[in-house]
């Protein structure tokens, strides 16, 4: 079904003396207290209007947690609307992720003129409308499950190659194509909005020129595992296994460029610590996941060990 306006908005947490509290935006022209939102502009993912609302909103620079779902309804003109929500913290000053972000115009005062940590309690006294209210309690079982603070690892293909049928050179120096090369532009954002701190990768040319250019914008290091490679997959997959469960087990937002050949391997260690119910959201067939498409993998720690609670499949638009 078309949506006429898309939009995205998150519920901002945080905690204070063990409470946790939401940030809410007062909107003059409708005299109403809110969730920070707002519509997609130009080309933009649903991932970056929420990065770039926030800032505008509330004047925080937010990465993104856990996703909340969606609202649906109409608005007074009679056109359909959908919009996104996600949790989302507020990054700390000097995050690498922030250096990948362009600059962001405030709200007027006319559109939001108070911006507001107050409890969850008091939350669910003052949002306007019944919609965000669901959010927020979206976000309260999150906190009751014990769940809200899971990390993001983003499973990233990489972008498109050239064929191995015209290129002569040696099978790991292969480079990206030309729209590889603009996808791998195009993925920088969608790495920021998670607040990536980490990035390994395949030591072969295309994975390292897919995450290059996240790396060059934010000057973190690229570390390379030889056991992501395919050569290494083929003979000892277990090797790459053993890696990928590292990351998950770690706690830490990461990004892990790898191989399509790579991919049931990656798939067999996420069903391992996937909930049943959840199972069904994984790829089924090859190729799993497109050239330059990122699966989004949140992680929370259960009793000391890693657990899937959410997936997202993201890729950027060209």
């Amino acid at each position: 079904m078309s949506v006429d306006i898309r939009a995205a908005g998150a519920v901002v947490w945080r905690r204070r003396s063990r409470t946790l509290e939401v940030l809410i935006v007062h909107r003059p022209t409708w005299k109403d207290w809110s969730l920070p939102k707002g519509k997609v502009k130009g080309e933009e993912t649903l991932h970056e209007c929420c990065i770039r609302e926030m800032k505008e909103e509330t004047g925080h620079d937010v990465v993104l947690g856990v996703p909340l779902g969606w609202q649906h309804y109409t608005v007074s003109s009679g056109k359909s609307k959908e919009v996104r929500y996600w949790a989302a913290t507020v990054a700390d000053k000097g995050h690498p992720a922030l250096a990948a972000r362009g600059k962001v115009q405030p709200a007027s005062k006319k559109e939001i003129d108070d911006a507001r940590w107050v409890t969850v309690k008091d939350a669910h006294k003052m949002l306007t409308h019944k919609g965000d209210r669901k959010m927020l309690q979206r976000l309260m079982d999150l906190e009751e499950a014990g769940v809200l603070c899971a990390t993001p690892v983003l499973v990233t293909r990489h972008a498109r190659a050239t064929k191995r049928s015209v290129y002569n050179g040696p099978e790991q120096t292969r480079p990206l194509t030309t729209t590889g090369v603009v996808r791998a532009k195009r993925l920088v954002p969608l790495l920021s909005v998670y607040g990536v701190d980490r990035v390994v990768t395949s030591p072969w040319k295309r994975c390292l020129d897919t995450v290059a250019p996240y790396a060059k914008a934010t000057g973190l290091e690229l570390e390379t595992r030889e056991a992501l490679t395919e050569a290494a997959h083929v003979k000892k997959p277990k090797k790459m296994a053993a890696v990928l469960s590292q990351v998950l087990g770690k706690g830490r937002a990461t990004a892990v460029c790898v191989h399509r050949p790579t991919l049931p391997t990656v798939l067999d260690v996420l069903k391992g610590v996937t909930p049943h119910h959840l199972r069904r959201q994984l790829p089924g067939k090859d190729p799993w996941l497109k050239t330059g498409e990122i699966m989004v993998v949140h992680v929370a720690k259960k009793k000391d060990k890693a657990v899937v609670i959410a997936f997202e499949k993201i890729r950027p638009a060209m």
